[in-house]
């Protein structure tokens, strides 16, 4: 399917596989790659208008380039978004909505528990005099009474890294709607494939495409989604000239990566729930949290806002005291044999990390427990195994 032959009725299925594809006089019929920094032009003229903007055409690989436009126009007809625009890692992605909202004397506000780097991010730019306000994720008052006039957008990952906490995403769009400032969610977790938060009134969508969409653990890359205005006005020159670049490889990774996105995830949360579930049942686990189990806080809402329970889970060990409950856990994680012990996610391969000691631990021990952080929780990005291998190689350390 050419690009210019989408059709509204085309599903995601469809659309994973084959939208975006601008096909070559050669007739490819899998998407190519340019491994190109530069494009030629045709005259001197031709330049000129190219340079200008009166022309169409690409001129250089940083903000431009025919593989990246496949992965950008795919990924933009999953989350249904206007435009989409690719870059060098998840990071890069929310520094670059930061710059293009943000200048100093801004304030931003954004939920509490969100990615350790993240929150790194938002301190660095205090220096900038943009100050962050965190807030209850799953309060909607509290995302209210901390917003000020100069507040320029509000911050939001669903499910959280590694709580697992859900926001309610038509509650808070309504919020920033009613106060004419953008609503930003990082959908990283579920991906379009189980939520989509344009649908549900988000106005911008940030992805590390280095965890799911990828899929395999093979490349970075982040992406950035919304409407055109905002892409096109405020999103593309710091793109432009910043430079934070995805490469043509990696795109096309990215690109065939989605293909695969909806069956994997399906997958991935199946496997999930039945870890989850047998967690719950170890008497050395205190609590499990995952949104698709009864137990969780927002089951109910992460029921009518997700199609299944995505593959992240996070559980506590017991323990009389913060020593004790950390030792657990960390005897959890070296009595692994089969998942791999490191804090990335979004692999076929199961993972296991211990927050509070890497992905959170440059975070204060007071904020890790207003975000509700312990030494006692494990995060767990559940993978393609069979879920019984999986337990099995938790119940090594479990006791």
């Amino acid at each position: 399917m050419q690009d210019d032959d989408q059709t509204p009725e085309y599903r995601f299925d469809t659309l994973a596989i084959r939208s975006g594809v601008e096909r070559t006089p050669f007739g490819e019929h899998t998407e190519p790659i340019f491994l190109t920094s530069s494009f030629v032009h045709d005259s001197a003229a031709h330049a000129a208008a190219k340079f200008a903007g009166e022309a169409d055409g690409y001129i250089y690989s940083r903000f431009g380039n025919p593989t990246l436009r496949t992965f950008e126009r795919r990924l933009a007809a999953l989350e249904g978004a206007d435009e989409c625009r690719a870059t060098a890692s998840g990071m890069s992605a929310i520094m670059a909505v930061l710059v293009s909202l943000t200048r100093t004397g801004d304030h931003v506000v954004c939920a509490q528990g969100v990615f350790g780097t993240t929150q790194q991010l938002f301190a660095l730019f205090e220096r900038y005099d943009i100050e962050t306000s965190y807030v209850p994720l799953s309060d909607p008052e509290a995302w209210a009474a901390a917003i000020r006039p100069n507040t320029r957008m509000l911050f939001v990952e669903t499910p959280s890294n590694p709580s697992t906490e859900v926001a309610d995403l038509r509650a808070l769009s309504e919020i920033a709607r009613r106060h004419g400032i953008p609503l930003v969610v990082d959908n990283c977790f579920c991906t379009p494939a189980l939520q989509r938060p344009l649908a549900l009134g988000a106005d911008i969508v940030v992805h590390s495409a280095t965890k799911y969409l990828d899929g395999q653990g093979r490349v970075l890359g982040g992406a950035v989604l919304g409407g055109n205005q905002y892409m096109n006005e405020k999103l593309q020159p710091v793109l432009r000239y910043c430079g934070p670049a995805l490469s043509a490889f990696n795109a096309w990774m990215l690109a065939k990566g989605l293909e695969t996105l909806s069956i994997r995830m399906q997958r991935h949360s199946e496997n999930a729930l039945a870890v989850a579930r047998w967690l719950q049942a170890q008497p050395s686990v205190e609590k499990v949290r995952y949104p698709w189990l009864e137990s969780h806080p927002q089951h109910a809402l992460a029921r009518a806002q997700q199609d299944a329970g995505g593959a992240v889970l996070a559980f506590e060990m017991a323990g009389a005291d913060d020593a004790e409950r950390r030792a657990n856990a960390w005897r959890v994680v070296d009595g692994c044999r089969l998942l791999s012990i490191t804090a990335n996610l979004g692999d076929v391969k199961s993972t296991i990390t211990h927050p509070a000691s890497t992905t959170h631990g440059r975070m204060s021990p007071e904020a890790r427990a207003t975000a509700g952080i312990g030494e006692g929780m494990l995060r767990v990005a559940v993978g393609l195994e069979d879920p019984a291998d999986i337990c099995a190689d938790l119940a090594r350390g479990l006791g």
